[in-house]
Formats: C-alpha cells, sequence, structure tokens
C-alpha cells in the first residue's frame, strides 16, 4: 500500500484502539503498522508505551524502551538510576524473558566494573547504589527471575558465575573465608536445580573447590539434581521451533507426576506462556487461546500445589493484564479473593475486580467467556446472602449482577447461550426468594430474544408446570409447536409428555392431531429442502465436469501436422448423406498403411456412491430389499440395497447407478411401505466428516460423543497403512436433525487446545477434506544429520513451497534417526523439492525423493534380514473377520492390546494381516489366552503369514506380468562374441525332448550366431 492507504490504515487501528483498549492484538497492530512506515519514530515509541500502560507486552516492546530510557535518564543521579530500574522491574513482571533478564544482569555487571575498576569514580549521588553489596544482591535477584527456564538460565547464572569467582579472588583476605562460604552455597543451590549444562556446573564446583575447599568437603557437601528425565521433553520444544503444543505436553506431564515440583512446573508455565504471547503479537492464529489455556491452568496449578497466597496473587494480576478477556482468569481471581480470610485493606475488591474485567469490553463480547464471569460474581453475592454477612442490597445486587450480564450478552451476541447458564441461575435465585413471576418473565424474555432455541421454550413450559400453571403452559405449547424451532420433535415430545400427565382425553387427542400436521408441515418443508439441495449439488457437480472435461481435452499436435504438410488437412465435417460407394475422386487407402483395428474399451464410470445413494429410516420390521427396490424402481435403475438392523431402528441405504436418480426418489419421503411411514433423505446430509479430535478417541468414545443427538447409524475409519497420521471419521446418523443439532459440538475443546471439526460430509467438498493426494504432496529425506532439527528442514524445505508438516524420525534421546517426511501443501512443490538431493545440511549429504509409503525397500534392514523377512517376524495372521471389516476400526481394538504399526484387510478372504513394531509384541498376541472378538465374531490368530501379504513383498501375479519368460529353470549358457559356443551341451540334450514350443527361435528360420559369422567373411 501506498504512504496515504497507510496513514489511513493507522488512523482506523487507533480509532479500534480507542475502542477496546485493552485488545493486545491491535496494539500489536498499531506498532507493526507504524514501524512499516518511514518517519515514524516517534509514533512506533507511541505506540509501544500506550501498549505497556494497558496491557502486558514481550520483549519486542520492551527491549527498545529499554534502551531508549537507558539513553535518557541520567545514570549519575539516584533517580535516574531507580527510574531505569522501575522499568525493567515492570518489563520483568509481565511475562518471562531471558533477553530481558539479560540486558539488566548485563547492565549491573558494566555499570559495577565501571566504578570498582577505578576507571570512574562513583557519584556520591548514587548512594549505595553499584556498591558491590548493592549489586551483589541485584543481580540475585535477577537471576531468581529466569531461573525457571531450564534450557536457558545459564545464560543469567554464568554471568553471576563469573562475576562472583572475580570478587572472590579480587577480595582481601579477611572477606574471603566468607565469600567462599557464599560461592559454595551459590553452586549448590544451582546444582539443585535441574539443567541441561549440568556438567559444566559440576566442573565449575570442582574447581572451586579444588582451590578453596579442603577435599574432605567435597563428596559430603554435593548434591546434584537430574535433568535427564525431562530431556526428551525439552529436546520436543527444541526439535517443534518452540510449538504451543509441545508446551503443552509437557505441562501435562509435569501435572500428572506423582509428586509435582513446582519449581520446575511453575518454569514451563513461564516458558509456554511467554511463547504464546510473542506468537500472538506476531499475529499467529490460535495463540490469544493458547495464552488463555495457559493462564488459566496456571492459576489452578499454583492453588493445587500450594504455592501461597501471595503467590496466586501476584500471578492472577499478571494473567488478567495479558488477558483481559478472559472470563475464565477473571473468575479465577474473584473466587482467589473469597478464599482469603482477611484480605488486606490494598487489596482490590470483588466489585473492583468485576467492574475491571466488564470495562475491558472482551469478556463480554464472547458468552463463553462472560458467563465465567458473572457465574464467579454472582456466586460471590449468593454465598454472601445465605451465610447472613450482607446487608439489605445483597439480594438487589445479586439480582443486579445476574440482570445486567444477561443483558450485556444480549447486547454483545445474536445467540443466546445455548447452556443457559445466567438465566438457570437467574430463575433459581427469583424461585428461592418467592418471586416466581419474575422467573417466568425471565423465559418469556429469553425466548422474545431467541424464538427458534427449542431449551428456551421447553425451560419455559417446564417452569410453568412445575409451579402448576398448566393452562398457561398449554397455551404455550400451542402457540409454538408450529414455529420455526430448532429441534421441534423435542417440543412435541414434552406437550405430549405433559398432556399425558395432565390433560383429559379430548386435550391429548387435540394435541396429537395438531403435532401429527405441524410434523406434516414440517416434513414437507425438509423434504423440499433436501431436493433443492440435492438438484443444486448436482448441478454443481455437472457444471464442475463440464469444466473439467474442457480443461482436460487433448491439444492437437500442431507438430504432426506441419511435418506432413503434403498430405490433406483432416477437418471435421458433417458426412453427406449418400449410398456406400466411393465417389469418383476418392483414393482406395493403401494397404501398406493399413493397420489392424483394435477396440478401445471405454474406461468404467467412476463409482459416486456419496451422490448416488440416498438413507432410509422408519422402516417396518419386515421389509425387504425386494420392497425398497419396487418403491424405487421409477426413480432410476437400483445397484445395492443394503438394510440394517439396529438396537432401535431399522435402516436402509439404496444406492443408484445414475446420481441423476436421486432427486426422484427423494420424492418418496413419507411415503408407507407397509403401512407404515417411512423417511427418505440423502446419505451425505445425515453423514458428519469429523477431524481434530483427540488421538485417544475411539470408536466407542466417537459413538458416545454423538449418540446423545440420536442414533448412530455407522462411523467410518479411515485405514492408516498408507499414512499413519490420519485422524479423521465420518459419523452418519439415522436422521437429517441429528446430523444438524451434532454440529454445535464443532469448535468445542475435547482437549485444551483442541478444538473439534465437525462438518457435514459434502461430497463436492472431499477433496478439501481428506489426504487422498497426500503421497503426491510428501518427500521422504534421508541421509540426515543426527543433529538434524524439524526447524532445519522447514527452513530448507519452505523455499520450494509452503510446507504443512514435518515429522522427523526421532531416537530415545531426542536426536534424529536419519530420516524424515515432508509434506507440501501443493503436488507440484514436492516435486520441485526434488531438486535438494544431494544438498549438503549439517555436513550431510541427504537424499529427497517422493515419499510413497505403498512401495517399500527392499534392502537389508538394521537386524540383517531383509524387510520382507523382518516384517514377516512381527506380523499376525488374522482369520474369520465379519464381513465389511474396518481396516481403522480393527486396528482400533488391537491396540488396546499391543502397539500395531499398519493393518491390511482382505476383504474377499475375510482375513487380515497386522505388522506389529517388534517381534516381542508379535507373541504377546499370539501367545494371549483371552479371545479377541470383533464385530461379534472370535478372531483366530496364526503366524502363517503369506509373503504376498507382507509390505515390500511384491502383489503382482503372474497374469498380471507385463512380461513373462519363455521357460522356467536354469538360464541359458551365454553365446556370442567373446563366449564360446555351447556345443557339447546343445548335443547332449536328446532331440525327441525338444517339442516344437521349445525349439530354439534360430531353428524356426531366425539368424543365428552362425550367419553372423558367415556374413563378416564374405567382407
Amino acid at each position: 500500500m501506498d504512504e496515504s492507504e497507510s496513514l489511513d490504515a493507522l488512523a482506523k487501528i487507533l480509532t479500534a484502539v480507542a475502542e477496546k483498549p485493552y485488545d493486545a492484538s491491535l496494539h500489536a497492530q498499531n506498532i507493526r503498522l507504524a514501524q512499516s512506515l518511514e518517519g515514524m519514530e516517534a509514533e512506533v515509541q507511541s505506540a509501544r508505551e500506550m501498549m505497556i500502560q494497558l496491557v502486558a507486552a514481550g520483549d519486542d516492546v520492551w527491549l527498545p524502551l529499554l534502551t531508549a530510557k537507558e539513553q535518557a535518564v541520567d545514570l549519575e543521579t539516584e533517580e535516574g538510576v531507580q527510574e531505569l530500574l522501575a522499568l525493567y522491574s515492570r518489563a520483568e513482571s509481565d511475562y518471562l524473558s531471558i533477553p530481558i533478564l539479560q540486558k539488566h544482569v548485563n547492565f549491573l555487571v558494566e555499570r559495577h566494573a565501571l566504578y570498582i575498576s577505578g576507571e570512574q569514580s562513583r557519584p556520591e549521588a548514587l548512594g549505595e547504589i553499584f556498591t558491590t553489596s548493592w549489586t551483589r544482591e541485584a543481580i540475585d535477584n535477577v537471576v531468581e527471575k529466569g531461573v525457571g527456564h531450564l534450557t536457558q538460565s545459564y545464560k543469567l547464572w554464568d554471568v553471576q558465575r563469573d562475576w562472583e569467582m572475580e570478587m572472590l579472588e579480587a577480595a582481601p583476605k579477611s572477606k574471603k573465608a566468607a565469600l567462599v562460604e557464599h560461592v559454595q552455597a551459590f553452586h549448590l543451590a544451582r546444582l539443585r536445580q535441574p539443567h541441561p549444562n549440568i556438567e559444566e556446573t559440576f566442573q565449575s564446583y570442582s574447581s572451586f573447590t579444588t582451590n578453596y575447599l579442603p577435599p574432605q568437603d567435597y563428596e559430603s557437601t554435593l548434591s546434584i539434581r537430574n535433568f535427564d528425565r525431562r530431556e526428551k521433553l525439552e529436546t520436543n520444544i527444541t526439535n517443534s521451533g518452540g510449538s504451543l503444543e509441545s508446551y503443552h505436553q509437557y505441562i501435562g506431564y509435569e501435572r500428572r507426576a506423582k509428586y509435582p515440583d513446582t519449581f520446575v512446573t511453575c518454569g514451563v508455565y513461564e516458558r509456554g506462556i511467554s511463547e504464546a504471547a510473542k506468537r500472538r503479537f506476531s499475529g499467529e492464529a490460535g495463540a490469544e487461546e493458547a495464552l488463555r489455556m495457559f493462564w488459566a491452568s496456571y492459576c489452578d496449578a499454583l492453588r493445587i500445589l500450594d504455592a501461597g497466597v501471595d503467590r496466586e496473587l501476584e500471578t492472577c494480576r499478571r494473567a488478567v493484564r495479558s488477558v483481559p478477556g478472559s472470563g475464565e482468569v477473571w473468575a479465577r481471581y474473584i473466587r482467589l479473593l473469597e478464599r482469603i480470610d482477611e484480605p488486606p485493606e490494598s487489596l482490590e475488591t470483588v466489585s473492583e475486580i468485576y467492574d475491571r474485567a466488564i470495562e475491558a469490553k472482551l469478556a463480554p463480547s464472547d458468552i463463553e467467556q462472560l458467563a465465567p464471569l458473572v457465574l464467579a460474581r454472582a456466586g460471590y453475592e449468593k454465598r454472601i446472602l445465605e451465610a447472613g454477612d450482607g446487608d439489605e442490597d445483597a439480594l438487589p445486587t445479586l439480582i443486579g449482577v445476574l440482570e445486567s450480564g444477561i443483558a450485556v450478552a444480549h447486547q454483545a451476541s445474536k445467540s443466546i447461550d445455548p447452556k443457559l447458564r445466567l438465566e438457570k441461575f437467574l430463575v433459581t435465585i427469583y424461585e428461592n426468594s418467592g418471586l416466581v413471576d419474575s422467573a417466568f418473565d425471565v423465559w418469556k424474555a429469553a425466548a422474545k430474544y431467541s424464538k427458534s432455541s427449542y431449551q428456551v421454550w421447553i425451560s419455559y413450559t417446564d417452569a410453568l408446570i412445575k409451579h402448576q400453571r398448566f393452562d398457561e403452559a398449554r397455551q404455550v405449547f400451542a402457540e409454538i409447536h408450529t414455529k420455526q424451532i430448532d429441534w421441534p420433535e423435542a417440543v412435541w415430545e414434552a406437550w405430549t409428555s405433559f398432556e399425558h400427565l395432565h390433560g383429559s382425553v379430548e386435550e391429548i387427542e387435540s394435541c396429537l392431531d395438531k403435532i401429527e400436521s405441524a410434523r406434516y408441515q414440517t416434513n414437507m418443508k425438509r423434504a423440499k429442502e433436501a431436493a433443492k439441495a440435492a438438484y443444486e449439488g448436482v448441478q454443481i457437480s455437472a457444471e464442475a465436469q463440464a469444466v473439467a472435461a474442457v480443461a482436460e481435452a487433448p491439444l492437437p499436435d500442431i507438430s504432426a501436422s506441419t511435418t506432413n504438410a503434403e498430405g490433406p488437412m483432416d477437418v471435421d465435417q458433417p458426412a453427406p448423406e449418400r449410398g456406400t460407394k466411393r465417389t469418383a475422386e476418392e483414393e482406395p487407402a493403401s494397404d501398406v498403411h493399413k493397420k489392424a483395428r483394435i477396440e478401445q474399451k471405454p474406461p468404467p464410470l467412476k463409482r459416486d456412491r456419496e451422490n448416488s445413494t440416498v438413507f432410509v429410516a422408519d422402516l417396518p420390521e419386515d421389509v425387504t430389499e425386494e420392497d425398497l427396490k419396487n418403491l424405487f424402481k421409477d426413480c432410476g435403475s437400483v445397484r445395492e440395497v443394503k438394510i440394517t438392523q439396529l438396537p432401535m431402528a431399522l435402516v436402509a441405504t439404496v444406492e443408484f447407478f445414475d446420481r441423476e436418480s436421486v432427486p426422484a426418489a427423494l420424492t418418496k419421503d413419507k411415503k408407507r411401505v407397509h403401512d407404515q411411514e417411512i423417511s427418505v433423505h440423502l446419505a451425505w446430509r445425515s453423514t458428519l466428516y469429523v477431524t481434530n479430535f483427540p488421538e485417544s478417541a475411539d470408536d466407542p468414545f466417537m459413538r458416545n460423543l454423538f449418540g446423545k443427538y440420536g442414533t448412530v447409524f455407522d462411523v467410518r475409519w479411515p485405514s492408516k497403512k498408507f499414512k499413519t497420521t490420519r485422524r479423521f471419521c465420518y459419523v452418519q446418523f439415522t436422521s437429517l436433525d441429528a446430523a444438524q443439532n451434532s454440529l454445535e459440538l464443532h469448535g468445542r475443546e475435547l482437549e485444551p487446545n483442541l478444538p473439534l471439526n465437525v462438518y457435514l460430509s459434502n461430497p463436492e467438498r472431499k477433496k478439501e477434506r481428506t489426504d487422498q493426494d497426500a503421497n503426491e504432496r510428501e518427500v521422504y529425506v534421508a541421509g540426515l544429520s543426527r543433529f538434524t532439527s524439524k526447524t532445519d528442514l522447514e527452513k530448507l524445505f519452505s523455499t520450494y513451497g509452503p510446507v504443512k508438516d514435518v515429522r522427523i524420525a526421532l531416537e530415545d534421546n531426542g536426536h534424529a534417526k536419519g530420516f524424515a517426511f515432508v509434506e507440501f501443501e501443493e503436488a507440484k512443490d514436492a516435486q520441485t523439492a526434488l531438486a535438494a538431493n544431494n544438498y549438503e545440511l549439517k555436513k550431510r549429504r541427504i537424499a529427497v525423493t517422493l515419499a510413497d509409503p505403498r512401495v517399500r525397500a527392499r534392502h537389508k534392514s538394521d537386524t540383517g534380514l531383509s524387510r520382507v523377512a523382518e516384517a514377516r517376524n512381527r506380523s499376525v495372521r488374522i482369520k474369520n473377520l465379519p464381513p465389511a471389516t474396518q481396516e481403522g476400526l480393527l486396528q482400533q481394538v488391537l491396540e488396546k492390546i499391543v502397539p500395531v504399526k499398519r493393518v491390511e484387510v482382505f476383504l474377499e478372504k475375510r482375513e487380515a494381516v497386522v505388522e506389529l513394531e517388534n517381534p516381542a509384541d508379535a507373541g504377546r498376541l499370539l501367545l494371549r489366552t483371552e479371545p479377541i472378538v470383533f464385530g461379534g465374531n472370535t478372531l483366530d490368530l496364526s503366524e502363517d503369514v503369506p509373503s504376498s501379504h507382507l509390505p515390500g513383498a511384491s502383489h503382482q501375479s503372474e497374469g498380471s506380468t507385463l512380461f513373462k519368460p519363455r521357460r522356467l529353470g536354469p538360464s541359458k549358457p551365454k553365446a556370442g562374441l567373446g563366449f564360446k559356443k555351447p556345443g557339447n551341451i546343445a548335443r547332449s540334450e536328446a532331440p525327441s525332448a525338444q517339442s516344437p514350443a521349445t525349439r530354439p527361435a534360430s531353428s524356426s528360420g531366425g539368424r543365428g550366431q552362425d550367419d553372423f559369422r558367415k556374413m563378416l567373411e564374405k567382407k
């Protein structure tokens, strides 16, 4: 953008910052944009200062401000030094930053050295500042702030150690003994802290004791704290480039420890928070959510570890400054204040904190952040009221908090809280206080705001029924049963149950009649919508196929036509209507150019199962395949009918040969089969594509998760034999409503920082949501140095195109095994990346090839066996599989017993071959005494694995080979120039044993070696 556009953008960002002053991302944009403009140094400085006044900032903001402050203040006066040190203290309180701490400690050491060396006399105006004792205490405080960073704290500690040793060497004898004791304690304290270069620390302590301590004190005082058990986690952080996921795993490891280490746990939290804040400043997606999660979890960890009220208070203050938009963090702050028995007068009150949170204008914009905040404040007020500690305004205050919270939520969001947390809390308060009419008003207001929410209407009618307002409840049901509600079946069921309990016969029948009419209208509307959607899908697909056909049409071979310029030009023209006689000007084609015409079989049409299948539900128990074929026979040719008996329903899928038959098939919805009304819809419209779920999620987990929305017909899992990183599945319901309702799971975090992705499985977007072309987008890199990291590979291969993922194989010690896989966003970039073959990386020449896991290497493995033989040793053959076995589902069952590397199912034989991690696991599986039941069948396990089923073995049958040898057996002796004529061998063979079929080709008229020699002799 030009300068005028940049200035306009800067003005817009400043306006946005004024509206949301506590939004850290807006401040970051303001700083970055100001930095991109020339001559805007003052504006950049102003933007940085504005950010640190309102929210927490990282070293990208603080380091330039500290440098500017150091240059601006008078360091020869106590006031100037204290002003700079105060700024350092503020910077260090936001996030753990080794660069800021390094700058601080180096400043202290350099200023002290300036005066103690005699280079410059220390001004009296400094008082005690920069004396040796003052400097030692100041350095110790700075180093202590960074000691929790296990891998980089040495950068601070080494500076302090060198400074302490210099002071010790230069100290007079009278002070040396005290300093020796201090330096010894300093070393021992460090040895008790886990850190990677502990050997260097040990060496430093060894040198110190040799020079200053008696030998007998050496072993008795030494106590080393081990770092080894965390080395793998630290290596994971390094190899992943400090990814937030690696910090999340590290935190989980420390939190799950039997004896948690507060020192290490807090250090990992501080590092993860600092990294998340840095990524948020750079604008990385998801960093804000990760930062909120880290802070909330950090507050919980300090409470559980009993770190002390002072430390919890300090952490909560830092947290709300860092993520003022997190209602979860504000809620923890409020509950912490409530736990303090006698808070000091200087401490903020709950109401003051609550007002600050609302003032931030960030939490109210998200109901998931607003609700925890309001509930924390309301819970605090409610407990005061119940304890009798409140005044006469306690109840109005509680009601006011909830009502204002609901009002703020309505202003900030168009959708209502699906859990109705605030409304339910307020209704309970009203009912307990005897204000029943006010409770009804809450539900009336909620229903007015969200007219289509079945949860609101059912909550409203439940409240009326609870207080025996039966006539009013009946009136509400009658008014809403025909409205556009997100789940009308739930309302109809609630009305039916109500009338059965409290209605007369006439009222029950009237209710059922109205519901039947409403159901018919609703189903008709849904059928029209389904038919419209199906038609639009067919139209989109047809247009896409037409475009693809034009794009793939072969271009004419211009070179061929130009090289044969003498021949006539072929022109497409209509043939004249005439007889079969050849006209006079036509020349008969020469036999020389005739070739046998080979009829080319047209390519088979690709089976379009997703677009050509309808789902049929609510079937009668006695329905047959023939019944369904007769029902749909006028719609088009039926390819296949499958009837499935579920625990509570009988359903079927009907697949047509042609997708154009589907719109007609959808008109069969609400038809009757054996006097029972059935429902028909597009199969994919009740199928969900689900991904980004936890690695531990299996088939029962997914069925349980989605089963609460309706009957799950099937869960299909992908095979992992070609790509082990696949983690998605298809969940198919028996009804459209269940699929639509379950979409609310989209974005829900089943694990922290892991939002679930749930989409309708639209066939037209299949390529966008699968990894079917992953093999073409991935390269295999071999010959890596053991010191190669994921960052090294990302840096190298990103020069060829956007890199989607890098998977590097690691040893137990965290070093690279020597190979990796790099997946690109586009297949063309993977082809381009092949140019990196033979590139020198970390002093090693690497090999780069396309990664096709279907082609297994046949060279010797580390064990000395061939790959096929080694795979056989760790593979198990499984028989008696149920029909239509899913490889992914079978792998889930077996992984609960032993680690599984790959599974391949042979459906026609109802068998499978399972390759395990090692032969020991294969033995464990074979020796298992308990039977393995899968799909109702008891599996038969054996070690009799056919070689053709193993990875790396040739699967090419004799009938499919391109070239076949003329005969089997020993190879024929070599003949020709330079070789002896095998006359004796040929004569030894019995003539009668040689049939015409096996006679050498030369005997049938072809030229042999003798003919060749005679030809040379004539010359």
